[in-house]
């Protein structure tokens, strides 16, 4: 038997869910920074062109650092493995320079693959962060 307190089901749940949000968040960014361009082309409107200026990645980042964390630190309680911790981390880092940053600093192509390394890395170690959770 372990003496390690098994966690209950809804915070399972809790943790299964910080965690996807986490993930679904990073692939907004990801996906803005990539496909943004392409809709702004296809389909000019006022209300796309406000989406590519770096206060959407600023409010963006404050959405994905308090989800990230909480399940980052909800899973490093339960898993303790560093390497998951750092990779998350690493990623979050990534998509706060580019998001204060900004194209200014970084150049336009700078930002965004900044952003897109970020928005990759926290998703891959959320994902990491779930797997490790769940098994």
């Amino acid at each position: 038997m372990s003496n390690s307190p098994t966690p209950s089901h809804g915070s399972q749940s809790l943790n299964s869910l910080s965690d996807k949000a986490a993930i679904t968040l990073s692939t907004l960014c990801f996906i803005h920074c990539l496909a943004l361009p392409l809709m702004i082309v296809l389909m000019p409107s006022v209300w796309l062109v406000s989406l590519n200026g770096e206060r959407f990645h600023q409010l963006l980042l404050f959405a994905v650092l308090p989800i990230s964390l909480f399940a980052l630190w909800r899973g490093y309680r339960q898993h303790q493995q560093g390497m998951v911790l750092s990779v998350v981390l690493l990623g979050l880092v990534l998509l706060a320079a580019s998001a204060l940053l900004g194209h200014d600093m970084l150049g336009e192509w700078g930002e965004k693959l900044l952003t897109v390394m970020g928005a990759v890395t926290v998703a891959l170690g959320h994902w990491w962060n779930y797997r490790v959770r769940s098994h």
